[in-house]
């Protein structure tokens, strides 16, 4: 195949997906379809690496959920073999018929890429999302009473199971990626789901039809994303001076004032992240999962939510691993235990990390420690089979010694 260098708009365009990532990966993968959106991604990829010489790869996600979409897949490898690209086709068949078919699909698709990526030394993905994309978004979220977050542009970067994905085009319209598709002499298949009134997107696309007369364009939907967007930004920072302030972060605990002396908005968000911190969240709890906390915490007792306990006591809010949370995790000792912990000691080969659990009964000393019980009992404990060999934070040492990767006050740096 041969690819033309580009003129005109499509000089733009190209600019753009070569300055996507702020980092350049060594490999960018290009995440492909076979829709319109994704085949300009891919076109205009491959234009720019033979420009640059630089490697890219690309992967399309088969959710067999319709008649086709193995034709589709076909497709797009053949453009990639006719133009010299590395491609692979990954197989999803794990729907349950249960949940969110929607939201099983997303998430299924990211893993398996996640997965593909670290096969194929691909460090960086780019994801075909547009404009309609996030004035689209941002209809559904409204919908749903969504605040300043979740009426956010969507992110242009972003990290996802231990890597960095973009969204070069998300400043184009699908008119104008069909429009680039056309002069280059390129097909693309067009989903039958797309028609799919049963789906919410696809309604929310057909009314943004009517949406448009009335001055509510795509265009206009994306500036107020993007100016929320800038809002939150502005109060995730403040929200990490605040935590400096309020919150202590200790052995795994976040402890910070059941209500602190900030506005509301900042006081809503500190707890909000320690949360997410702590339980090991991808994101922070809906509003109304916390609002029920908090209700809850104005009486006595101890609660849940998203794989912590928290507790009051003396006006205080301490936010602990909820154990059941991690009863079944386990890993290498010389392996980071619930993305956080890391144990140094005598390794050897049949040693494992896991939840200390009730092997604090072989803990004498736990209390000197200072630490709840149910606290102690998420915490990370070396063991060989069932037998338990450490518990660093329950005073069972052995030679072992325990700390924090990734703090929570790190986390909360706004890039």
């Amino acid at each position: 195949m041969q690819l033309s260098p580009p003129a005109g708009d499509d000089i733009r365009l190209v600019h753009w997906v070569g300055k996507a990532f702020p980092t350049r990966p060594a490999k960018i993968g290009i995440a492909v379809s076979g829709g319109g959106d994704s085949m300009a991604l891919l076109h205009l990829y491959a234009r720019w690496s033979a420009q640059t010489g630089h490697p890219i790869a690309a992967v399309t996600v088969d959710h067999g959920l319709r008649d086709g979409s193995d034709r589709e897949a076909a497709g797009v490898a053949a453009f990639c073999a006719k133009a010299g690209i590395p491609h692979d086709t990954l197989l999803w068949n794990n729907w349950d018929g249960h949940g969110n078919l929607q939201a099983a699909a997303r998430d299924a698709r990211y893993h398996l890429m996640a997965e593909w990526a670290r096969r194929n030394d691909v460090s960086g993905i780019a994801l075909g999302h547009t404009m309609n994309d996030g004035a689209e978004t941002f209809l559904m979220r409204l919908s749903r009473k969504a605040g300043v977050d979740g009426l956010s542009a969507m992110d242009r970067v972003f990290d996802r199971n231990g890597l960095t994905y973009a969204r070069p085009l998300w400043m184009c319209t699908r008119a104008e990626l069909r429009d680039y598709l056309t002069r280059n002499d390129v097909s693309w298949v067009d989903d039958p789901s797309n028609d799919d009134v049963d789906f919410e997107r696809i309604r929310v696309r057909k009314a943004m039809v009517a949406l448009d007369e009335l001055g509510l364009r795509t265009d206009a939907l994306q500036h107020a994303g993007t100016a929320l967007r800038q809002a939150r930004d502005a109060l995730d920072h403040y929200t990490s001076i605040e935590a400096a302030r309020h919150v202590v972060a200790g052995t795994g605990d976040l402890i910070l004032p059941l209500k602190p002396d900030v506005p509301d908005e900042i006081a809503r968000r500190l707890r909000s992240k320690v949360i997410q911190w702590v339980g090991r969240l991808p994101y922070p709890p809906r509003a109304s999962a916390m609002q029920h906390l908090m209700d809850g915490l104005s009486l006595e007792g101890t609660h849940t939510l998203g794989g912590c306990i928290v507790t009051v006591k003396d006006g205080q809010m301490r936010v602990m691993r909820e154990a059941n949370a991690v009863r079944q995790m386990k890993c290498l000792t010389t392996e980071i235990w619930d993305g956080r912990w890391v144990l140094d000691g005598p390794h050897e080969d049949d040693l494992h990390i896991a939840a200390l659990g009730e092997g604090i009964a072989d803990c004498p000393d736990w209390r000197s420690a200072g630490l709840p019980r149910l606290s102690l009992m998420a915490s990370p404990a070396v063991w060989r089979a069932d037998t338990l060999i450490s518990a660093p934070l329950a005073g069972l040492r052995s030679g072992w010694t325990v700390r924090i990767v990734a703090d929570f006050h790190s986390s909360l740096v706004v890039h």
